[in-house]
């Protein structure tokens, strides 16, 4: 059957084609479900910091002086474990019920969250500086996201390596194994991730509840040793404890944060579960838990200071510490390995959302995007990704081989998102919701106040590991920023060239409006396929198909694939314009969190109008531009070396746009940005 479509007359209005897809959401999963499927995803990563947080405030490079000095007085011990408790439990409240469960998370774009989607909310003008640039605010959330693969990477790393560092509480000669073990757990980790979250949280989901279960346990038993930790929930502690301890106050606040991580993950993973099943979890069972168990590690602690040996001993492991039996170490370092490896669930998948939509949105090449839920859209896998992290991950554990080496470079990478989170908040309530300066300023001023102690606190660490996420943010900040760059100059190049269509048709039609190179010499019959970043002019492709082959298809579809600013479109997908001499305009509409199908949409989209259609037999033609990076072009010939090598690496336009790969012809053309 010809693919041939008879051009209807220029009279005939345009179709908009109803959205046919599933609609995002998880209304086909309860939320009894997903609140469980939760604690194995999204809390993970501050469900496990009970292993190492409050460790690094009492032991090693980085802890109060007062904690290690055996000549410290037992009345200063309970003062400083008691303030160092108190900022524990007003930082969880204020940064993740506050800040985050409260406030942030109210700006999703439709169900997706993260620092990306605070990005889409924010008007377009704020945005734009047109060819490619971006505003100074544009770059800042962009930079808070490439921290938070930093973050992504940091957390399995560090999340598993202090979990079996366990072994050596069992004995030292267990030490050669924590490195390799840790490996092998990672690797396999990384392995599982094609099977989706939704497979892994189900699986995750009960070791999750069983590890809570034992954080609280644990907790209350150390609580009612010494009752007296409860006075840590009054904040006057933990204002005299930095008061009292002045620039090592300060320097603590670096290791105070590990209390919070993750915090920006549950945010980024909320297009994975939904709002509310996050917060039944929050509330339900993860924000009691973590609060016990860290006042039953400091109750302990607290029994240790009027003995600076065995309080030593205590401050290597506060959490082991809290095992009433040696025999029940193993079966605690067995779970808690457990537990950190989904703790690292959180970054993984956040990255995997994170970067579907930096693609949506144009700011990384293609990637190959894999969903794994028919019930959840937002529940992707996205390979590159996927073994990227995995590479990195590794390469930390060997370089740094313990968890105290690397929790150095994990606060500078979960503060500085935070901080970035809070002011694209700002201007997300003050341009998108309206709110008023005094509503929104004083949520700022308490936001930052938080982002920015904690961020300068471990500043005081970059040396020690903190450059670590800043080289990696830097680095993949300027890919994405080069990549936005190059498209924009690449369509700016095309633009250049582009002959408005309705000339075009009208050459076709016998008037002399155009250059005669430009027309061909002959129609052939069907249909082919340009896809074109420019809705309005003709395809540049489309003329150099024709100067060179002489011919043209009778029919010929326009096609243009656009991205909105939201993460699903749900009406008018798909608008086709009926033009003269067998062409036709198609604008096809995506959300940043969808997958575009070329072949399906226009299968749809045409027959809903009756016309006849054979998609196996329709050429697709697409353009395969070849950067020539000289000194000539306005990029610099740096700058579009990298772009070149992004372009090359990115995912075939053939197998991103569904194209089946038999029916492209690829024309390639020199270009010089």
């Amino acid at each position: 059957m010809s693919a041939s479509i008879p051009a209807p007359p220029n009279s005939e209005p345009v179709l908009d084609v109803p959205d046919s897809g599933p609609k995002h959401g998880h209304t086909k999963a309860s939320l009894k479900t997903l609140a469980f499927a939760a604690l194995g995803v999204v809390y993970g990563d501050i469900g496990t910091s009970p292993l190492y947080a409050l460790k690094e405030c009492v032991h090693g490079q980085h802890a109060l002086p007062a904690f290690v000095d055996a000549a410290s007085t037992t009345a200063l011990h309970t003062q400083n474990l008691l303030g160092v408790l108190s900022l524990f439990f007003w930082s969880i409240v204020l940064v993740v019920s506050v800040k985050y469960l409260t406030f942030i998370m109210r700006a999703d774009n439709e169900g997706e969250g993260g620092i990306l989607a605070l990005l889409a909310l924010i008007p377009e003008k704020a945005k734009k500086l047109g060819a490619g640039r971006v505003s100074a605010l544009t770059a800042l959330i962009i930079f808070g996201a490439c921290l938070l693969y930093g973050d992504g990477v940091i957390t399995p790393a560090i999340s598993v390596l202090s979990a079996v560092e366990g072994l050596e509480v069992v004995t030292p000669t267990l030490k050669p194994w924590v490195i390799p073990v840790t490996i092998v757990i990672l690797v396999g980790l990384f392995a599982v991730q094609r099977r989706g979250t939704a497979t892994i949280g189900r699986v995750f989901g009960p070791i999750m509840v069983l590890w809570f279960l034992v954080l609280g346990v644990l907790g209350v038993r150390g609580i009612i040793q010494n009752p007296g930790v409860a006075r840590a929930l009054n904040p006057l502690l933990a204002i005299e404890f930095m008061q009292r301890n002045g620039l090592h106050g300060f320097a603590v606040l670096g290791s105070v944060v590990l209390c919070i991580t993750g915090g920006e993950a549950l945010y980024a993973d909320m297009g994975h579960f939904g709002r509310r099943p996050i917060q039944w979890a929050w509330y339900g069972m993860v924000l009691p838990a973590l609060v016990l168990n860290y006042f039953g590690q400091g109750a302990q602690l607290l029994a240790a200071s009027d003995d600076p040996e065995k309080f030593a001993k205590m401050a290597e492991s506060p959490f082991f510490s809290m095992v009433p039996s040696s025999a029940l170490v193993i079966p605690l370092v067995i779970l808690a390995t457990l537990a950190t490896i989904i703790a690292s669930q959180a970054l993984i998948s956040g990255a995997y959302s994170l970067t579907h939509q930096a693609v949506q949105l144009g700011f990384l090449p293609r990637v190959t995007v894999t969903h794994t839920s028919s019930e959840t859209e937002g529940q992707i896998y996205i390979p590159e990704v996927n073994w990227a992290l995995a590479v990195g991950c590794v390469a930390l554990v060997l370089t740094f081989k313990a968890s105290s080496n690397l929790a150095a470079a994990y606060g500078i990478a979960v503060t500085g998102t935070m901080g970035i989170t809070s002011i694209a908040f700002f201007v997300v309530a003050r341009r998108k919701w309206g709110w008023s300066t005094a509503k929104a300023l004083p949520l700022l001023a308490l936001f930052l106040s938080l982002d920015l102690a904690f961020f300068g606190a471990n500043l005081l660490k970059f040396l020690d590991g903190g450059f670590v996420p800043i080289v990696m943010a830097i680095c993949i900040f300027g890919a994405m920023i080069t990549w936005k760059r190059g498209r924009g100059l690449l369509a700016q190049f095309f633009m250049s060239d582009a002959v408005p269509l309705e000339s075009y048709v009208r050459g076709l039609g016998g008037e002399q409006v155009i250059d005669p190179k430009d027309l061909p010499a002959a129609r052939v019959p069907g249909a082919a396929v340009f896809l074109t970043s420019n809705p309005t002019g003709t395809p540049p492709l489309l003329l150099h198909h024709v100067r060179h082959n002489k011919a043209l298809h009778e029919t010929v579809l326009l096609v243009t694939v656009t991205n909105e600013k939201v993460p699903r479109v749900t009406s008018k997908r798909v608008t086709v314009t009926p033009l003269a001499q067998g062409f036709y305009r198609i604008l096809i509409r995506l959300g940043y969190m969808e997958s575009p199908d070329v072949p399906r949409a226009l299968l749809e989209a045409l027959r809903r109008r009756n016309i006849p259609f054979e998609p196996d037999d329709v050429t697709y033609y697409l353009g395969r531009e070849t950067l020539l990076a000289t000194k000539k072009g306005e990029m610099g010939s740096t700058a579009e070396s990298v772009f070149a090598f992004l372009t090359r690496n990115s995912q075939r336009a053939t197998r991103y746009f569904a194209i089946p790969a038999e029916q492209v012809v690829e024309i390639g053309m020199q270009v010089d940005l």
